[in-house]
């Protein structure tokens, strides 16, 4: 999944989230004006893009952070009702199934 060598450290959605998880201002922006904030950090369209389709293997693979993925996630669907069904669980899911198969099919 993640590899820190692969962090694109001049990757506005990375320096985004270094600050939204610090700041409960800009994390209520996160949830109401989420295209205000990127704008403002600079964030192109695919990085918007994939931040809103909880896009795990796109973050990724443009260099987000591995750390930043998980709070991207909690962001976007909170922490409550962690389970399987989970839609952070379903984003990773989604991005890596050969990850989730059942033991059985392996």
């Amino acid at each position: 999944m993640g590899n820190v060598d692969k962090v694109d450290r001049t990757l506005p959605l990375n320096e985004m989230i270094y600050y939204v998880r610090k700041d409960p201002g800009l994390r209520r922006r996160w949830l109401d004006d989420l295209d205000g904030l990127a704008r403002e950090f600079g964030l192109s369209r695919e990085e918007l893009d994939a931040l809103k389709q909880a896009d795990v293997r796109r973050l990724n693979e443009m260099g987000v952070h591995q750390y930043y993925i998980s709070q991207i996630l909690r962001l976007s669907f909170g922490t409550r009702s962690a389970s399987n069904e989970h839609p952070a669980i379903q984003a990773f899911r989604r991005a890596y199934p050969e990850r989730f198969e059942p033991a059985a099919e392996r």
